[in-house]
């Protein structure tokens, strides 16, 4: 197989996943035009319509959808071989490819690493901050800061470390503490949600404030911290979210309550490569300094 058909799976792999040239471009960092441009080359040279077009994207045709199995495995058996290469380089040079769940690890993942890239100048970071799980097997990242329900482990296909313990409590805006305290104004108060509420019900009657009604959709902490600064509502935060942010306080009954782990993950092929065990050891090093953050023991002056 020539670079140039394992290049046109790669297309036609993420037109199929993604339904969108858009996506997929984007996806592969490359123009959309691009992307149509390869599929409908590939179309060609196999004589066989891949996808129908339609105003709602591209669907796999019958042809497509035969085709889509073999091409996941010559994906699958191309990355082991890259993950083969790359997980016995034993230089301190390349590149490291960091996925975080949410932009507050993530820049805490960027003040922690300054001095581990000055010490190795030839390392570059490419950094992400995302709250899907990407696929390490397929390299779309090199380390993978996730966090997962405490009692639970990484799947068995991949290496982990138990890093920080993720400790909620309820907050308020500061300057709009007094309005929206639930012990004098329940009325008025209400909980902000993501929008995924899958687990808010649970939280919400478990805390000191259960008749609270929900409200919003918050797609992200930064929104959602955003709108308690508006002062929308109150909030159940991560203390390493909440205890950061100078604008808000904690409600006076915080209900702190350990409910998942952070874990930094790693696809195990990649075990032996120097620079990501160096990346591993700063970054374990480097959170795990910002402890009581996470466990939420925050100063007096921070709590209400």
């Amino acid at each position: 197989m020539s670079l140039e058909t394992w290049d046109d799976i790669r297309f036609f792999l993420a037109l199929a996943r993604l339904g969108s040239v858009r996506a997929a471009g984007a996806n592969l960092g490359v123009s959309h035009s691009t992307v149509a441009r390869r599929v409908e080359a590939l179309e060609a040279r196999l004589g066989a319509r891949l996808f129908d077009r339609s105003r709602d994207g591209y669907q796999l045709t019958e042809a497509g959808r035969q085709m889509l199995p073999g091409a996941e495995r010559v994906e699958s058996e191309l990355a082991a071989l890259e993950r083969g290469a790359v997980g016995q380089d034993e230089r301190l040079a390349g590149s490291v490819s960091l996925t975080s769940c949410d932009n507050y690890v993530a820049g805490l993942l960027l003040r922690v690493l300054v001095d581990f890239c000055a010490a190795h100048p030839g390392i570059e970071l490419a950094v992400t901050s995302d709250s899907r799980a990407f696929d390490l097997a397929r390299r779309e990242a090199d380390l993978a800061i996730r966090t997962l329900a405490r009692g639970a482990e990484p799947p068995p296909y991949l290496i982990g470390r138990r890093l920080l313990p993720v400790v909620v409590a309820n907050y308020v805006a500061t300057a709009h503490a007094e309005r929206l305290d639930p012990e004098s104004a329940a009325g008025q108060v209400r909980w902000l949600a993501f929008a995924d509420r899958t687990n808010h019900a649970a939280m919400v009657a478990g805390s000191s404030y259960p008749n609270l009604p929900p409200w919003g959709a918050f797609s992200s902490l930064d929104l959602l911290v955003a709108a308690t600064l508006q002062g929308l509502g109150v909030v159940m935060l991560p203390t390493y979210v909440g205890d950061a942010e100078p604008g808000l306080q904690r409600l006076p009954k915080p209900d702190l309550r350990h409910l998942a782990d952070l874990w930094l993950v790693s696809h195990p092929d990649l075990r032996d490569n120097a620079r990501l065990r160096a990346a591993r050891a700063a970054i374990t090093s480097g959170l795990r300094h910002h402890e009581p953050l996470f466990r939420g023991d925050a100063p007096a002056a921070r709590a209400s």
